[in-house]
């Protein structure tokens, strides 16, 4: 309707009432307005939903250190134990 001269000739091309062209024109203004209104609200649960998210995400990960902190520690004690015991003693961490 904006780049038309004419709405009753931009009607009659569309074969409808000149009056739909304006209530179906409120309607896609209203929804517009409705839509910024609400916008800022799900951005905030999007983000919410992100943070959660990686939450989430790093307590995995953090459980995944402690994991291998734990076997790391495991392996120290057994390898001192061998060195102790005179069992032959790795000299690379890799066990070669």
């Amino acid at each position: 309707m904006t780049g038309c001269d004419s709405v009753v000739a931009l009607s009659a091309e569309l074969k409808v009432h000149w009056r739909l062209l304006y209530r179906w024109k409120a309607a896609a203004e209203a929804a517009e307005a409705d839509s910024r209104r609400h916008a800022p609200e799900e951005r905030e649960a999007a983000l919410r939903e992100e943070i959660t998210k990686l939450k989430t995400a790093l307590a995995d990960k953090t459980m995944e250190v402690d994991f291998f902190r734990g076997a790391l520690r495991n392996i120290e004690t057994l390898r001192q134990k061998r060195a102790h015991s005179g069992g032959e003693a790795s000299t690379t961490k890799s066990g070669t």
